[in-house]
């Protein structure tokens, strides 16, 4: 599972310059809740499809039910999805997963629900193993929201730019 990063071009770099040198504070700030703003969709987006997900497990057995813990696993991992944004250094958005907020236990399962497949005791009995399949949910979900992001972050470049001149 990668992070996903509003980055990289000479155009962020060379604003980030530009708004230093100007000294404004809220042209950074107007900034800054821009980008946020143009990267929110894909973060609710991101939430929206983990929570929603369909789990399989293997064929065979019926049983199954609702989770024994008080942890739901797809709200779980859904509520670690986070935006932070930059506007000095290496300006731009990153949205990524927070797994400091994640239970140890689950720190794994962003990346095995995006694989596609992991293995698990059965509530615990570790002579009894299940597998559980999942579709590809954060690459499938950035590429809905790229060309979006990408024009929304020329906007407002190109508005910060016309303030500062």
């Amino acid at each position: 599972m990668r992070d996903v990063r509003i980055t990289g071009t000479g155009q962020l770099l060379n604003l980030s310059r530009d708004l230093r040198r100007a000294g404004g504070s809220r042209l950074q700030r107007n900034f800054a809740r821009r980008i946020r703003r143009a990267a929110e969709p894909l973060k609710d987006d991101l939430q929206t499809t983990v929570r929603t997900l369909p789990i399989r497990g293997q064929g065979g057995s019926k049983r199954g039910g609702p989770s024994p813990t008080t942890r739901p696993l797809r709200a779980t991992i859904a509520a670690a999805i986070r935006i932070s944004v930059r506007t000095t250094g290496n300006p731009g958005a990153r949205i990524w997963i927070d797994r400091a907020v994640l239970p140890p236990d689950m720190r794994a399962m962003p990346n095995k629900l995006d694989d596609g497949r992991w293995r698990h005791p059965v509530y615990g009995n570790r002579k009894r193993w299940a597998t559980q399949y999942a579709s590809p949910w954060w690459d499938v979900t950035i590429r809905r929201h790229a060309s979006r992001m990408a024009a929304e972050v020329e906007r407002v470049l190109d508005d910060v730019q016309r303030d500062l001149t």
